[in-house]
């Protein structure tokens, strides 16, 4: 299947002007902070409640991102406290001025357990240089040393784009109801683009914070990073898609971080499922002959893969492969020159369905 235009409809026909904001459900507001990528822009949001306004992730420590909340804070945020910042994950576009929020209002942070731990851990000054593990997952895959000790050069860490992590939280985990401005908002965890992402749903006005978990246009990044270098991020990221195609009503207003608010869940769920089974397909069918991960950029990306997105663009293709090996449909052998090569071993039966379109969207979400 493909995405139709038709499946999807957007009801507000703008974004919100900088230190602005728009309503887009009954004390629910819209707002958006700039991006120094491709992906230019993240969406924010702020609940309203009688007794303040609780903050749904706080952009970059980048730009003008503190001057945009100071914009609000002295306009439309005006005469009411904030009492809480929700990060939905540990991504330095999400959580990045948690820490200058939190210190600044004197306000907790709520975020899931792994994704706070991964937000302070990500969050560390770097060493400036790779660790052997790290080195090794690159080289394994195809990166050359010349490739390497650029991005050693390079490496920064997430330190430089996020403010220190607050030493303390509260736990946010799945099945939990936030009551937030008279509704009940459930958190809905999901793994594969993050440890454990966290979604809000109000089932009875038909509403969902998404996050990444969830965006109309772009889909989100699935990668086994190197810290985890045999992780199936991809068998992960299916069980959420399938879990939220099950329990989220046909008519839900999705919010998500980037791109706008939305209408078309389910239709928006189905494609991202056949989206990723189309890549596995191809892969099946490209990898007859053994393969290297950072071969095939070609199937699963319709641009070239710059230096600045080797890491997202190899981290995704060696999702798609592991989770081929995990099902049996793939394996990889180490070989004498030090490089995994996956090899198909039934292309001719594939299993997977889906639309086979290479991404064409940024990869920084």
């Amino acid at each position: 299947m493909s995405q139709s235009a038709s499946d999807i409809s957007y009801p507000f026909a703008a974004p919100p002007e900088k230190g602005q904001w728009q309503e887009v459900a009954k004390g629910v507001y819209w707002l958006q902070m700039a991006l120094p990528m491709a992906l230019d822009h993240i969406n924010l949001y702020v609940l309203e409640d009688d007794a303040g306004w609780w903050i749904v992730d706080t952009g970059m420590k980048w730009g003008d991102t503190q001057e945009r909340w100071e914009l609000l804070f002295a306009g439309p945020m005006a005469g009411k406290p904030v009492l809480g910042v929700i990060c939905t994950h540990m991504h330095p576009d999400h959580v990045g001025l948690a820490g200058w929020l939190c210190e600044h209002l004197q306000v907790p942070l709520y975020m899931s357990f792994r994704e706070y731990y991964s937000a302070r851990t990500f969050s560390q000054p770097s060493t400036g240089e790779l660790s052997w593990t790290t080195s090794q997952y690159f080289s394994r895959a195809g990166v050359s040393q010349d490739h390497l000790n650029t991005m050693a050069k390079k490496h920064r860490g997430f330190g430089a784009v996020v403010e220190p992590i607050p030493s303390a939280y509260r736990r946010l985990e799945d099945g939990q109801t936030l009551r937030i401005g008279g509704r009940d908002w459930l958190v809905m965890t999901g793994a594969g683009h993050s440890p454990e992402h966290v979604s809000l749903y109000c089932e009875a006005d038909r509403l969902m914070l998404s996050g990444d978990q969830i965006i109309p246009r772009i889909t989100s990044n699935v990668s086994v990073m190197p810290y985890e270098p045999e992780d199936n991020p991809l068998a992960d990221w299916f069980t959420a898609l399938r879990r939220f195609r099950a329990e989220l009503a046909a008519d839900t207003l999705v919010m998500p971080a980037h791109n706008a608010p939305f209408y078309g869940v389910h239709a928006r769920l189905d494609y991202l499922i056949a989206h990723h089974e189309g890549h596995l397909a191809a892969l099946e069918k490209v990898c007859v002959e053994p393969k290297v991960a950072i071969d095939l950029f070609s199937v699963l990306f319709a641009r070239k893969v710059e230096m600045s997105q080797l890491s997202l663009a190899l981290g995704e293709a060696i999702a798609h492969l592991h989770y081929l090996c995990a099902e049996g449909r793939m394996v990889r052998e180490l070989n004498a020159d030090g490089l995994y090569r996956f090899r198909s071993i039934d292309p001719q039966n594939c299993p997977y369905s889906g639309v086979y379109e290479p991404e064409t969207g940024p990869m920084e979400v």
